[in-house]
Order: C-alpha cells, then sequence, then structure tokens
C-alpha cells in the first residue's frame, strides 16, 4: 500500500499500521477503530495546509514517530495535526508537529497520554494561531515531556478534570505557556514556562497543585509568571519564578498555600488585587525583587509568615534563625506605582527611600496587620 489512508481503511480492529520513511502528501485522515500508527525514521505526513490531517474517534490507539506538518488554516474551523473525539485509552507519543494550527486537539475524552512530542509553528498573531496541546471536556489526562513553541497557547486546558501535567517545556508561546479554565482537581509539576507572552494562566478553578515548576523570563507591560483569577483551595509549592514582570498575580483568589517557592529578580515578586482571603506564603524565598509585594486593599485575612526576605534589615539577637524584628513587605512606592505606572522611573531614587520608611514607621496606606512577624534570617533550601 502507498497511502497511510488506504491502510487504515484495509487494516482491522487491533491492527498494527507500519508507515516507512519517506513523504505522505495526506489529510483528511479518519480513523474510526482501534488502530496503532507507527513511523519508522519518522516518516514526514505533509497536509499541504489543507485541513485537518488525522480524525480520529476511536478507543485504544496510538500515534508514534511521525513528522507531521502543514496543518491547515481557518477563522471558523479548529484544523488540528491530530484531532481526537470521544475516546479512551490512547497515546500519542514521540512525534514531532511543525507549521500547526492547533497541534494535537483532543475533546471529550478521557485516559489518554500525550507524551514526548515537540509540537512548533510560527505564528505571529493570536488571531490566526491555535494551541499546542488543547484538551477540551477531559478527565484522567496525562500531559508529560513535551516542548511546545511558537503557538498561541502551548498547553490549554478547558472543563478538565483528574488530570496531570509535567514535565513539559513550553517556550517563546504568543500568549500563555499554559493556560486553563473551569478545570477542577488537576496537578501540575516540574514544568518550565519560559519567554512567553506571559508564563501560565490558571482561571475559575479549585483543588489545584503546582510544584517544582520553573517560571522565567516572562517579560512584558502586561506578563506574569503565573496569573492566579478565581482560584480556591490550590497548594504552590518549590516553584522557582525568576525574572518576570510579575512572578505571581493574584486576583480574587482564596485559602492558596504559598510554600517554599523561590521569587528572584521579578519586578514584583506578588501582586494582591483584590478579593483574596485566607491565603498563607510560608516558608518562601524573596530574593532581590525590584518590589516583592504589591497589595491594594487596606483588609487583609492573608498571612506571611516565616520567609526569607533579601530587604530584610533587621538582627537575630539569640541566634534562633528568625529575626527579631518584624518585617513590611509592602512598601509605600509600591502602593503608588500601582496607582501610577509611570512613578517606576523613581525607583532607586533616595525619595523612594524617604516614603518607603515613612511608611514603615507608621502604615497609612498598607493593612497593619500585613506583616511578617518571623522572617527568617536565612534562605530556605541553602
Amino acid at each position: 500500500m502507498s497511502t497511510i489512508k488506504e491502510a487504515i481503511e484495509k487494516a482491522e480492529e487491533g491492527d498494527e499500521i507500519i508507515v516507512q520513511s519517506g513523504v505522505y502528501k495526506e489529510h483528511g485522515l479518519e480513523i474510526k477503530k482501534s488502530l496503532h500508527i507507527r513511523g519508522v525514521d519518522m516518516p514526514v505526513v505533509d497536509g499541504e495546509f489543507k485541513e485537518t490531517i488525522f480524525s480520529i474517534s476511536a478507543d485504544n490507539f496510538s500515534v508514534k514517530g511521525l513528522r507531521i506538518i502543514n496543518v491547515g488554516k481557518s477563522y471558523t474551523k479548529d484544523f488540528a495535526a491530530i484531532l481526537v473525539s470521544k475516546s479512551e485509552d490512547f497515546v500519542i507519543d514521540h512525534n514531532e508537529f511543525d507549521n500547526v494550527f492547533f497541534g494535537i486537539l483532543i475533546e471529550k475524552s478521557k485516559r489518554g497520554k500525550v507524551e514526548n512530542n515537540f509540537v512548533r509553528s510560527e505564528s505571529v498573531s493570536q488571531a490566526n494561531s491555535g494551541n499546542g496541546i488543547h484538551l477540551w471536556h477531559c478527565s484522567k489526562m496525562k500531559v508529560s515531556d513535551n516542548m511546545l513553541t511558537g503557538l498561541r497557547d502551548g498547553i490549554y486546558f478547558e472543563f478538565v478534570k483528574d488530570s496531570e501535567v509535567f514535565g513539559n517545556n513550553s517556550y517563546g508561546n504568543l500568549r500563555y505557556g499554559l493556560h486553563f479554565m473551569f478545570s477542577n482537581d488537576n496537578a501540575y509539576f516540574e514544568n518550565v514556562f519560559r519567554d512567553n507572552g506571559a508564563g501560565v494562566a490558571i482561571m475559575f478553578s479549585k483543588f489545584i497543585k503546582m510544584h517544582d515548576n520553573r517560571f522565567e523570563h516572562n517579560w512584558g507591560t502586561a506578563s506574569y509568571g503565573l496569573l492566579l483569577k478565581e482560584i480556591y483551595d490550590a497548594e504552590i509549592e518549590r516553584n522557582v519564578f525568576e525574572q518576570n514582570t510579575i512572578g505571581i498575580s493574584v486576583d480574587g483568589s482564596t485559602r492558596i498555600n504559598y510554600t517554599n517557592n523561590t521569587f528572584t529578580r521579578n519586578g514584583w515578586a506578588v501582586t494582591v488585587i483584590g478579593a483574596c482571603y485566607e491565603n498563607v506564603f510560608s516558608k518562601n524565598n524573596f530574593l532581590n525583587n525590584a518590589l516583592d509585594l504589591s497589595y491594594n486593599s487596606k483588609i487583609n485575612t492573608n498571612r506571611f509568615e516565616n520567609n526569607y526576605w533579601s530587604e530584610y534589615a533587621g538582627y537575630d539577637l539569640d541566634g534562633n534563625g528568625v529575626g527579631d524584628v518584624p518585617y513590611r513587605p509592602v512598601k509605600l512606592f509600591s502602593y503608588i506605582v500601582h496607582n501610577t505606572p509611570e512613578t517606576i522611573i523613581l525607583l532607586r531614587s533616595m525619595f523612594v527611600d524617604m516614603i518607603n520608611f515613612s511608611e514603615k514607621v507608621s502604615p497609612v496606606f498598607t493593612p497593619d496587620n500585613l506583616i511578617d512577624n518571623n522572617p527568617l534570617m536565612n534562605r530556605i533550601n541553602d
């Protein structure tokens, strides 16, 4: 058989199709039975920018070892290199995707694994680009060890639950390295989100675990390493936020534990915007950020305890490793910059030192109880 389409049509349930090395100019390939497609020496499947290349609606299938390129683009249809719909127990791994609209698009499916793929495109605007790995109404999925670049969002979840995202490297994407909405009971760990329009956006979700991730070099006038909007009951642990405009931007999020994270050389380490209650920041490192914390409310039910602050200038007379003088992480200047961004040009001036000292002595604009009573003298994990 000389075409993949012919092989699919003649194959029976459970068969393996071995695709030999070469170039196959094919698209609109429909799979509705359990098949295992395996490439030898990375054969190229060229969709010639026409439409979706593989459309799969079957259980117990696998796609491995293909290089799938040149997916069609549309403003009205979500063309993908691989479209999976209403499927269970499948594997998509060790494939390369290039010049895609959507890379892997999965709908209403469960117990799938998307592993060790390289998804790449050359998107120039969000309006005419898609996402690398896009899941909608899925559960019990594993997305691991993929590389994603040049897309709108590297990874996108919507209405996804009981799933894991780990070991991925999502970089150089137009909007987010990872973006998920209305997705509960998920875990995200050991990923790297670097040089994206913004690192990660988590919205309208609960029971989230994020640990051991790196958020790096996500710069821009409205950029951040991690955005939390309307998030409840989450654990954010052992992550590194390095050189982002904002490390974490928190908006309307409650009962989140931030533990053992490191914020280093960000513009702002953390910004808190309204309706954020009962959050705990404990045993985090705040290292050489331009501003550690921005807070825009006079009401505070959040706790900061046993954090290390590189700006702390207190002392430890009893030698127990805890500062004897409390630390106020919110500087008056951060309040001023929040309301008048242009004043950031004064950041290193003597004027800023003076107004910060005045607020430290007699707090007026920041909550009296927004304080770390037991700041650590040494950084965590040194």
